[in-house]
């Protein structure tokens, strides 16, 4: 899995639905993310630890990963990417369906 800022996830992510535009499917998953990269011992308490309101989206063809994490702060500027990108994708099939 590759993780990328935020502006190269949503190139990459254009890239992917070009790809799969004939064939094949982009599944996207989208997750609270609090930084940590491996799981809080039930025991114990860890001290230092804060969550964050962080969001972790990946985007996955086949065997290609790619991932991106919003922060709390960045999430409605790359919300509006987004949909603005997932708006032009599925417009550009829906105007190919109708003129077959």
């Amino acid at each position: 899995m590759v993780l990328l800022e935020s502006k190269q996830f949503l190139t990459e992510l254009t890239r992917l639905f070009q790809k799969c535009r004939l064939s094949g499917s982009v599944f996207i998953t989208l997750k609270k993310y609090d930084g940590q990269t491996k799981p809080i011992p039930r025991k114990g308490s860890v001290e230092g630890f804060e969550p964050s309101d962080n969001s972790l989206l990946r985007a996955t063809v086949g065997k290609k990963k790619i991932s991106t994490v919003v922060s709390s702060k960045e999430v409605n500027k790359f919300q509006m990417a987004y949909s603005n990108l997932l708006r032009a994708n599925m417009d550009e099939e829906e105007g190919q369906k109708e003129q077959e």
